[in-house]
C-alpha cells in the first residue's frame, strides 16, 4: 500500500505543490494527509469538482507549475466542461494531474449509486481523450507511474488522470477538531422526521442524512414510501425537491440537505428563492465537514447560509442548534407560505453501526411514486 506522507513528499519533490478537489472515501487517507501537511494557500477543498479544475488552471497560469486535482469518479461529470473546453491541449493546453477514486469498480462490492459510474468510468476517460493510468497499490510502482504521468502531462500540455482503486493508500490517523455543539445530526434528523405532517414528503441528500432517516423509519415501522433518498448525485436533492413541489404544489415537501451538498451547487438556492415554492421547507444539516467520505472540512460554519438564503428570496431563514430550536423553526415555517430555509448546526460524526438502506433505488422510486398517486 501507498503511504500518504511518502507519496506527498514525492509529489513535492517532482514540483507538485498545489492541490484542490472534492474529498472521496477512497482518497480519504491522502486527503487527510493533504489537510495536515499543506496550508490554505496550497490545498483547497472546493465546492465542486469543476471549480477545482478552474483553481488548477489559475494556479498554472500564475506559476507555470502543474497542480493536482482530486475527486471521486461521480464528479467526472462536473469536470467535463472545464477540462474539454479549457484545459484540453486542443484549447488552452493546461497540464495537470487529476486523481480519481474508482468507486463502483467492476468486481468490487460497492453501493448501488456507484455501480454504473464505475462500469463506464474508463470508457468515459477514453471518450474524453484523457490519458490515464490505474495507480498500483505498490508504493514504488505508483511512484514511477506518477512520474511518467507528470512527464506525459508536460509533453502533451494536457490533464492526465491517475485512477485509484479501493485500499490503495495506507491509513493516515487524524483527530477530529473539538466541537462545542451538542446536537448530533441523527438526533436532528429524527426531530424533524417526528414533526412531519402525514401528507408530507422528504427528499433527502446523499450520505448520512438518508441513512439516518431510513433507519428512523425502519425502527418505528413507518415505511419508506414518503421519502426519496438521493443516494447519488451530490448537491441535487434541493432541485429534485423543487421539481416535486412544482408537480404537487399542495403537498408539504421537505428537503434534507447537507452543508457540503448545498455548497456544491449553491446556485440552486437562488432558483428556489425565486421559485414561489410555497410548500417547500429546505433544511441543511450543517456539521462543517464532508462526513460521509472522511470528515474533511467544508466552509459550512464559516459562511452565513441564512443570509444567503434570505438574499436569494426565501421567505424565512433561521439558524438553530438544538432540538427545541428545530421544533420552533418548523412550527413557524409550517404556518406560512414558503419557501423556508433552516440551517441546523450539528456536531460532526455518526454512529459506527448506522445502517444502510435495505431497499433498492428502484424500489424507493416506485414506493414514493405510488404514494404520490402517480
Amino acid at each position: 500500500m501507498i503511504r500518504p506522507t511518502y507519496y506527498l513528499n514525492r509529489l513535492n519533490e517532482a514540483g507538485i505543490n498545489f492541490f484542490a478537489g472534492v474529498p472521496d472515501s477512497l482518497l480519504k487517507e491522502f486527503c487527510a494527509c493533504l489537510s495536515e501537511k499543506c496550508n490554505q494557500d496550497t490545498h483547497l477543498i472546493t465546492a465542486n469538482e469543476g471549480a477545482a479544475i478552474g483553481l488548477g488552471i489559475g494556479y498554472y497560469l500564475g506559476t507555470g507549475n502543474i497542480p493536482m486535482i482530486y475527486l471521486q469518479n461521480s464528479g467526472l461529470g462536473n469536470i467535463i466542461n472545464p477540462v474539454l473546453s479549457l484545459a484540453s491541449e486542443k484549447v488552452y493546453g493546461i497540464p495537470m494531474l487529476i486523481m480519481v477514486g474508482w468507486r463502483g469498480e467492476p468486481g468490487v462490492k460497492d453501493e448501488p449509486q456507484h455501480v454504473h459510474q464505475g462500469k463506464v468510468m474508463i470508457g468515459s476517460l477514453e471518450g474524453m481523450d484523457l490519458p490515464y493510468v490505474v495507480l498500483s497499490p505498490d508504493e514504488k510502482t505508483a511512484e514511477e507511474q506518477t512520474q511518467n504521468a507528470l512527464r506525459l502531462a508536460k509533453e502533451k500540455m494536457s490533464p492526465v488522470v491517475l485512477v485509484v482503486r479501493k485500499n490503495s493508500f495506507e491509513s493516515f490517523p487524524t483527530e477530529r477538531p473539538m466541537c462545542d455543539l451538542v446536537l448530533s445530526r441523527e438526533d436532528a434528523v429524527v426531530a424533524v422526521a417526528e414533526m412531519l405532517p402525514q401528507d408530507g414528503v422528504v427528499v433527502s441528500t446523499t450520505g448520512m442524512p438518508s441513512r439516518e432517516l431510513f433507519e428512523f423509519r425502519a425502527n418505528n415501522d413507518q415505511g419508506h414510501h414518503r421519502d426519496f433518498l438521493t443516494v447519488g448525485g451530490m448537491g441535487h436533492a434541493s432541485q429534485i425537491a423543487l421539481g416535486l413541489c412544482k408537480a404537487q404544489p399542495e403537498r408539504p415537501t421537505y428537503c434534507f440537505d447537507g452543508d457540503g451538498a448545498a455548497l456544491m451547487h449553491m446556485g440552486s438556492l437562488a432558483i428556489i428563492g425565486q421559485s414561489s415554492a410555497v410548500n417547500l421547507i429546505h433544511i441543511v444539516f450543517n456539521n462543517g465537514v464532508h462526513d460521509s467520505v472522511g470528515g474533511q472540512p467544508t466552509v459550512g460554519f464559516g459562511i452565513n447560509f441564512c443570509g444567503i438564503a434570505s438574499a436569494c428570496g426565501y421567505v424565512s431563514a433561521v439558524e438553530v442548534n438544538s432540538r427545541e430550536g428545530i421544533i420552533k423553526a418548523l412550527a413557524q415555517a409550517s404556518e406560512h407560505a414558503g419557501p423556508h430555509f433552516i440551517d441546523v448546526h450539528v456536531r460532526p460524526g455518526n454512529r459506527s453501526d448506522i445502517g444502510r438502506p435495505t431497499t433498492t433505488p428502484e424500489q424507493n422510486k416506485n414506493a414514493i411514486m405510488q404514494y404520490l398517486g402517480v
